[in-house]
Protein backbone atom coordinates (compact mmCIF):
# COMPACT_ATOMS: atom_id res chain seq x y z
CA UNK A 1 0.00 0.00 0.00
CA UNK A 2 1.48 3.35 -0.98
CA UNK A 3 1.51 6.53 1.01
CA UNK A 4 -1.77 8.06 -0.16
CA UNK A 5 -0.78 11.63 0.49
CA UNK A 6 2.13 11.44 -1.96
CA UNK A 7 -0.11 12.32 -4.92
CA UNK A 8 -1.94 15.21 -3.31
CA UNK A 9 -1.75 18.81 -4.40
CA UNK A 10 -0.22 19.79 -1.09
CA UNK A 11 2.71 17.43 -1.61
CA UNK A 12 5.20 20.13 -0.57
CA UNK A 13 3.77 20.04 2.92
CA UNK A 14 3.76 16.28 3.44
CA UNK A 15 5.26 14.88 6.59
CA UNK A 16 8.34 12.77 5.80
CA UNK A 17 7.27 9.59 7.60
CA UNK A 18 6.70 6.81 5.12
CA UNK A 19 3.51 4.80 5.18
CA UNK A 20 5.56 1.63 5.21
CA UNK A 21 7.16 2.72 8.46
CA UNK A 22 3.73 3.51 9.83
CA UNK A 23 2.42 0.02 9.07
CA UNK A 24 5.53 -1.59 10.51
CA UNK A 25 5.15 0.32 13.75
CA UNK A 26 1.47 -0.47 14.06
CA UNK A 27 2.03 -4.11 13.30
CA UNK A 28 4.21 -4.40 16.38
CA UNK A 29 1.57 -2.79 18.59
CA UNK A 30 -1.88 -4.21 17.85
CA UNK A 31 -4.88 -1.92 17.95
CA UNK A 32 -6.95 -2.21 21.04
CA UNK A 33 -8.86 -5.51 20.92
CA UNK A 34 -12.06 -3.87 22.05
CA UNK A 35 -11.87 -1.15 19.39
CA UNK A 36 -14.40 -1.49 16.61
CA UNK A 37 -11.98 -0.23 13.96
CA UNK A 38 -8.22 -0.79 13.73
CA UNK A 39 -6.12 2.35 13.59
CA UNK A 40 -4.80 1.39 10.15
CA UNK A 41 -8.34 1.46 8.83
CA UNK A 42 -8.98 4.80 10.51
CA UNK A 43 -5.89 6.22 8.85
CA UNK A 44 -6.85 4.89 5.43
CA UNK A 45 -10.36 6.28 5.84
CA UNK A 46 -8.95 9.64 6.91
CA UNK A 47 -6.80 9.77 3.79
CA UNK A 48 -9.83 8.97 1.65
CA UNK A 49 -11.63 11.86 3.33
CA UNK A 50 -8.71 14.17 2.60
CA UNK A 51 -8.78 13.06 -1.04
CA UNK A 52 -12.48 13.96 -1.14
CA UNK A 53 -11.80 17.30 0.61
CA UNK A 54 -13.90 16.16 3.56
CA UNK A 55 -11.48 17.72 6.01
CA UNK A 56 -13.74 17.84 9.06
CA UNK A 57 -14.31 14.10 9.00
CA UNK A 58 -10.63 13.45 8.31
CA UNK A 59 -9.74 15.53 11.37
CA UNK A 60 -12.05 13.45 13.55
CA UNK A 61 -10.52 10.20 12.28
CA UNK A 62 -6.96 11.42 12.79
CA UNK A 63 -7.79 12.68 16.26
CA UNK A 64 -8.99 9.17 17.20
CA UNK A 65 -5.75 7.68 15.88
CA UNK A 66 -3.70 9.97 18.11
CA UNK A 67 -5.38 8.52 21.16
CA UNK A 68 -5.56 4.87 20.11
CA UNK A 69 -2.02 4.58 18.73
CA UNK A 70 -0.26 6.82 21.25
CA UNK A 71 3.52 6.51 21.10
CA UNK A 72 3.60 4.96 17.64
CA UNK A 73 4.87 6.37 14.37
CA UNK A 74 1.28 6.31 13.15
CA UNK A 75 0.30 8.64 16.01
CA UNK A 76 3.10 11.01 15.00
CA UNK A 77 1.92 10.91 11.41
CA UNK A 78 -1.66 11.58 12.47
CA UNK A 79 -0.55 14.51 14.63
CA UNK A 80 1.28 16.17 11.75
CA UNK A 81 -1.62 15.53 9.37
CA UNK A 82 -3.93 17.08 11.97
CA UNK A 83 -1.79 20.20 12.24
CA UNK A 84 -1.80 20.59 8.47
CA UNK A 85 -5.55 20.05 8.16
CA UNK A 86 -6.32 22.51 10.95
CA UNK A 87 -4.25 25.07 9.03
CA UNK A 88 -5.94 24.06 5.79
CA UNK A 89 -9.35 24.73 7.37
CA UNK A 90 -8.22 28.10 8.77
CA UNK A 91 -8.08 26.95 12.40
CA UNK A 92 -4.71 28.54 13.08
CA UNK A 93 -4.93 28.25 16.86
CA UNK A 94 -5.48 24.48 16.77
CA UNK A 95 -2.90 24.07 14.03
CA UNK A 96 -0.22 25.79 16.09
CA UNK A 97 -1.20 23.96 19.28
CA UNK A 98 -0.96 20.62 17.48
CA UNK A 99 2.38 21.23 15.79
CA UNK A 100 3.85 22.73 18.98
CA UNK A 101 2.75 19.63 20.88
CA UNK A 102 4.45 17.45 18.29
CA UNK A 103 7.72 19.40 18.56
CA UNK A 104 7.63 19.17 22.34
CA UNK A 105 6.83 15.45 22.47
CA UNK A 106 9.06 14.30 19.60
CA UNK A 107 12.27 16.38 19.58
CA UNK A 108 14.20 13.57 17.89
CA UNK A 109 11.57 12.64 15.32
CA UNK A 110 12.75 12.22 11.70
CA UNK A 111 9.90 14.59 10.84
CA UNK A 112 11.09 17.41 13.10
CA UNK A 113 12.32 19.46 10.14
CA UNK A 114 8.88 19.22 8.57
CA UNK A 115 7.21 20.16 11.85
CA UNK A 116 9.37 23.30 12.12
CA UNK A 117 8.61 24.14 8.51
CA UNK A 118 4.89 23.65 9.04
CA UNK A 119 4.94 25.87 12.14
CA UNK A 120 6.66 28.56 10.07
CA UNK A 121 4.11 28.22 7.27
CA UNK A 122 1.18 28.42 9.69
CA UNK A 123 2.50 31.73 11.03
CA UNK A 124 3.65 32.97 7.64
CA UNK A 125 1.60 35.85 6.29
CA UNK A 126 2.12 36.32 2.57
CA UNK A 127 -0.18 39.36 2.66
CA UNK A 128 2.28 41.20 4.89
CA UNK A 129 3.74 42.94 1.87
CA UNK A 130 0.41 44.65 1.30
CA UNK A 131 0.22 45.39 5.05
CA UNK A 132 -3.01 43.47 5.34
CA UNK A 133 -5.32 46.04 3.77
CA UNK A 134 -4.70 48.82 6.25
CA UNK A 135 -7.03 51.42 4.78
CA UNK A 136 -8.36 53.50 7.62
CA UNK A 137 -6.52 51.46 10.25
CA UNK A 138 -3.92 52.74 12.70
CA UNK A 139 -0.69 51.11 11.56
CA UNK A 140 0.80 51.31 15.04
CA UNK A 141 -1.89 48.98 16.38
CA UNK A 142 -1.06 46.04 14.15
CA UNK A 143 0.75 43.10 15.73
CA UNK A 144 3.55 41.46 13.74
CA UNK A 145 4.23 38.72 16.31
CA UNK A 146 3.12 35.93 13.97
CA UNK A 147 5.53 37.05 11.24
CA UNK A 148 8.38 37.13 13.74
CA UNK A 149 7.46 33.68 15.06
CA UNK A 150 7.36 32.40 11.49
CA UNK A 151 10.84 33.77 10.91
CA UNK A 152 12.15 32.10 14.08
CA UNK A 153 10.69 28.72 13.04
CA UNK A 154 12.31 28.93 9.61
CA UNK A 155 15.56 30.10 11.18
CA UNK A 156 15.62 27.10 13.54
CA UNK A 157 14.87 24.79 10.62
CA UNK A 158 17.65 26.15 8.39
CA UNK A 159 20.21 26.15 11.21
CA UNK A 160 19.32 22.74 12.61
CA UNK A 161 18.60 21.04 9.28
CA UNK A 162 20.50 23.02 6.59
CA UNK A 163 20.16 20.19 4.08
CA UNK A 164 16.47 19.52 4.66
CA UNK A 165 14.29 19.57 1.56
CA UNK A 166 12.22 22.25 3.29
CA UNK A 167 15.14 24.59 4.02
CA UNK A 168 15.42 26.23 0.60
CA UNK A 169 11.82 27.39 0.68
CA UNK A 170 12.20 28.42 4.32
CA UNK A 171 15.12 30.69 3.41
CA UNK A 172 13.06 32.40 0.72
CA UNK A 173 10.24 32.97 3.19
CA UNK A 174 12.71 34.33 5.74
CA UNK A 175 14.01 36.90 3.23
CA UNK A 176 10.48 37.92 2.35
CA UNK A 177 9.47 38.23 6.00
CA UNK A 178 12.49 40.33 6.97
CA UNK A 179 11.86 42.77 4.13
CA UNK A 180 8.17 43.03 4.92
CA UNK A 181 8.79 43.52 8.64
CA UNK A 182 11.23 46.30 7.81
CA UNK A 183 8.72 47.87 5.44
CA UNK A 184 6.05 47.65 8.11
CA UNK A 185 8.23 49.44 10.67
CA UNK A 186 9.02 52.21 8.20
CA UNK A 187 5.34 52.59 7.31
CA UNK A 188 4.53 52.95 11.00
CA UNK A 189 7.26 55.59 11.32
CA UNK A 190 5.82 57.42 8.31
CA UNK A 191 2.38 57.24 9.93
CA UNK A 192 3.77 58.92 13.05
CA UNK A 193 5.46 61.62 10.91
CA UNK A 194 2.18 62.34 9.16
CA UNK A 195 0.53 62.89 12.53
CA UNK A 196 3.40 65.05 13.85
CA UNK A 197 4.48 62.45 16.42
CA UNK A 198 8.13 63.14 15.70
CA UNK A 199 9.68 61.38 18.68
CA UNK A 200 7.72 58.20 17.93
CA UNK A 201 8.60 58.48 14.23
CA UNK A 202 12.32 58.85 14.94
CA UNK A 203 12.35 55.97 17.40
CA UNK A 204 10.40 53.62 15.12
CA UNK A 205 12.56 54.45 12.11
CA UNK A 206 15.73 53.98 14.15
CA UNK A 207 14.45 50.62 15.40
CA UNK A 208 13.85 49.50 11.83
CA UNK A 209 17.32 50.60 10.67
CA UNK A 210 19.05 48.86 13.57
CA UNK A 211 17.04 45.64 13.40
CA UNK A 212 16.86 45.33 9.59
CA UNK A 213 19.99 47.13 8.32
CA UNK A 214 20.22 45.50 4.90
CA UNK A 215 16.71 45.73 3.54
CA UNK A 216 15.09 47.85 0.84
CA UNK A 217 13.42 50.02 3.49
CA UNK A 218 16.62 51.09 5.27
CA UNK A 219 17.18 54.24 3.19
CA UNK A 220 13.63 55.43 3.79
CA UNK A 221 13.99 54.69 7.49
CA UNK A 222 17.09 56.89 7.65
CA UNK A 223 15.30 59.62 5.71
CA UNK A 224 12.46 59.61 8.25
CA UNK A 225 15.02 59.88 11.03
CA UNK A 226 16.48 62.93 9.28
CA UNK A 227 13.07 64.55 8.94
CA UNK A 228 11.97 63.74 12.48
CA UNK A 229 15.20 64.99 14.07
CA UNK A 230 14.95 68.16 12.01
CA UNK A 231 11.42 68.80 13.27
CA UNK A 232 12.62 68.21 16.82
CA UNK A 233 15.55 70.61 16.40
CA UNK A 234 18.08 67.83 17.01
CA UNK A 235 20.55 69.00 14.40
CA UNK A 236 23.45 66.77 15.42
CA UNK A 237 21.31 63.63 15.20
CA UNK A 238 19.77 64.88 11.96
CA UNK A 239 23.15 65.48 10.32
CA UNK A 240 24.50 62.16 11.57
CA UNK A 241 21.53 60.26 10.10
CA UNK A 242 21.96 62.17 6.82
CA UNK A 243 25.67 61.24 6.68
CA UNK A 244 24.85 57.56 7.20
CA UNK A 245 22.20 57.79 4.51
CA UNK A 246 24.48 59.50 1.99
CA UNK A 247 27.39 57.15 2.64
CA UNK A 248 25.46 53.90 2.44
CA UNK A 249 22.85 54.85 -0.16
CA UNK A 250 24.47 57.45 -2.41
CA UNK A 251 22.09 56.71 -5.27
CA UNK A 252 18.97 56.80 -3.15
CA UNK A 253 16.25 59.35 -3.83
CA UNK A 254 16.54 60.24 -0.15
CA UNK A 255 20.24 61.19 -0.33
CA UNK A 256 21.29 64.84 -0.02
CA UNK A 257 22.69 64.81 -3.55
CA UNK A 258 19.40 63.55 -4.96
CA UNK A 259 17.50 66.24 -3.07
CA UNK A 260 19.76 68.94 -4.53
CA UNK A 261 19.23 67.63 -8.05
CA UNK A 262 15.50 67.51 -7.51
CA UNK A 263 15.59 71.10 -6.22
CA UNK A 264 17.38 72.48 -9.32
CA UNK A 265 15.28 70.41 -11.67
CA UNK A 266 12.11 71.70 -10.05
CA UNK A 267 13.11 75.30 -10.53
Amino acid sequence: MTFLLATRRFVTLLAPITFAAVLAACGSTQAEKDAATPVEKLYADAMDDVEAANYDRAIKQLDRIEGKAAGSILAQQAQLELAYLYWKTADKVQALATVDRFIKLHPSSPALDYALYLRGVINFNDDLGFLGGLTGQNLAERDQAAARESYQSFKQLTEQFPDSKYSADARLRMDFTVNMLAEYEVRVAAFYMKHSAYVAAANRAKESVLEFPQTASTAEGLAIMVQAYDKLGLTLLRDDAQRVLDKNFPGSKFSLEAQKKAWWKFW
